[in-house]
Formats: C-alpha cells, structure tokens, sequence
C-alpha cells in the first residue's frame, strides 16, 4: 500500500469517486473500512459489503486520454484468461464512468480472509512461510507460465534500453524466452497463511523467471529470505535464463528509482546486480 495522498484534492476526488462506485454498484462500506492507496493516488480499495457477502472495492483513475490500456484491462483479462486454479480473489462485476478530465473504473472482487504478507513491495522481516506456501506459489507460477496471451509485461525495446542504461554493462538484452507472468509479483501481493496472489493490472508476457526474480529483487534486504526464494524458486532461478531475469527486474526497479519511485534497496540492488554479471553465462 501506498501512503494517502499529500494532495487534499486528489483526497476527496477519489474518495467522492469511490462513493459513486459504491452507489452504482450496490454496496456500501463495511464496518472496519480502511483506505488503501495506490500509487499517487491513482487507486483507492476499502472493504464494503454487497447484498449477498464480503466484497472488496477498487477504485482506478486515469486522465482522460491517457489510459494505459495493458494496465486498465489486466483484472478484466486476467478474470476470463487465467485459470480458476490460481489462487486469487475473484472478480464479480466492475462499473465505469467518465468526468471531462478523468475515466473511472470501479472493480468488485470477492473479499478474502487472508493478508497480505507485508504493507509495502519490499520485504523488511522474515515472515515465516510454510513448506506448503511456497509449494503452492510454485504450482501456481508454473500454472501462468503456460497461459496464452499476446499481453506483455514487459517490451524488447525496453529492455535494449533499460538494461545498459542501469546496470552500467555492455550485455546481451535479446530476451530467449518469453513466458507468461503475473508481473508485479511482490510481498504486498502476496497473502499467508494461505496463498492469495493479489493485483492483476500488469500480467504477461516476460522472460522466463521474470516472476521469481522479482519476487528475490524484493527480498534483498532480508538475506534469509532471498535465500529462500532462491532455494525455493531454483528451477526459474538458479539458470542462466533465471540470472538475466534477475538482470531485468533489477534494471526495471532502479529505472523506477530514478524516476522517484525508489523502493528502498536501490544499493542492494546495485550489488546484487554486480554479483549476477560477474556469475552470469551465456544463455
């Protein structure tokens, strides 16, 4: 989650947005409503309560004409192309609207009793996972991985340009294997005791990894736990194709630090990164 806006007009905006949606979709607010935000307030989530059970309400907003559509329609696609199996909360309906400078779009999920592992992307304690969890992220990573989808995640042309440019190194960006994922796999969007996987806006295509390897970028500031993820995760990690994904969602994570989204860990990400080129083979 991110924290409320400083902004007081994107405050109301958006939560006189939600109440709207609230009201077009029939539900209102539960008892122990807290707000979540997202990113510069572009999101706003609260539990309500539907006519029939629990449900969850997310609110998104985009300037008129500039909407991202691979991101604004990933909970859509994700609801009719990724399968049953893959434990997340379901979407029931969502409602749309339009204001002169804004589009609107309310999403209804089912409400799930499970947390998520950490408040932010970026782990910062050892949460104590079960053997069964991380069998199950690993069952359902490889349950994605083999969804059709002409989505992506993220681009070739990105990539020639993000990685050089980041990781300071003269390397080859061509990526050999694109692979479905989830894309934005980290602690926040993770649940347990029982596995949840939360947050489809950015699901598709990637390197083959891209997902544990983001999941360990997370992880960095925890060494046991990056441990963990790279013991549990080694068929994705632990290979050459594994050590490029590595490369690109570090890249990714510090192009976002530059550009004032920094998580956090940007030094153990340089490290990190080092420590990878210098390990690295070809693919």
């Amino acid at each position: 989650m991110h924290p409320t806006p400083e902004d007081a007009g994107t405050v109301e905006q958006m939560r006189t947005a939600h109440r709207l949606a609230c009201t077009a979709l029939g539900v209102r607010l539960a008892p122990d409503a807290q707000e979540a935000w997202g990113w510069r307030g572009r999101t706003l989530s609260q539990p309500v309560t539907a006519t029939d059970c629990p449900a969850w309400l997310r609110l998104a907003c985009s300037p008129s004409g500039q909407i991202a559509h691979t991101f604004w329609d990933g909970s859509l696609d994700a609801e009719k192309a990724i399968p049953t199996t893959i434990p997340r909360p379901r979407l029931r309906e969502h409602h749309d609207w339009s204001e002169p400078a804004w589009e609107y779009r309310a999403e209804l999920y089912d409400r799930i009793t499970v947390q998520p592992i950490a408040q932010s992307a970026l782990l910062k304690s050892t949460p104590g996972l079960p053997p069964d969890w991380w069998a199950a992220l690993r069952t359902a990573l490889g349950t994605i991985a083999t969804v059709p989808t002409h989505r992506h995640t993220t681009e070739q042309q990105y990539l020639d340009w993000a990685m050089p440019t980041f990781l300071g190194a003269t390397l080859d960006t061509s990526v050999s294997t694109w692979t479905t994922a989830h894309g934005d796999l980290h602690w926040a969007n993770l649940c347990a005791p029982r596995l949840q996987i939360l947050d489809w806006e950015g699901w598709g295509l990637a390197p083959i990894g891209y997902d544990a390897a983001m999941l360990h970028s997370y992880s960095l500031l925890v060494p046991d736990v990056a441990a963990r993820v790279h013991t549990e995760l080694a068929d994705s990690l632990q290979t050459p194709t594994g050590r490029f994904a590595e490369l690109v969602t570090i890249a990714e994570l510090l192009h976002n630090a530059a550009q004032g989204n920094d998580i956090g860990a940007t030094a153990s990400l340089r490290q990190r990164a080092a420590h990878v080129l210098l390990h690295s083979t070809s693919r």
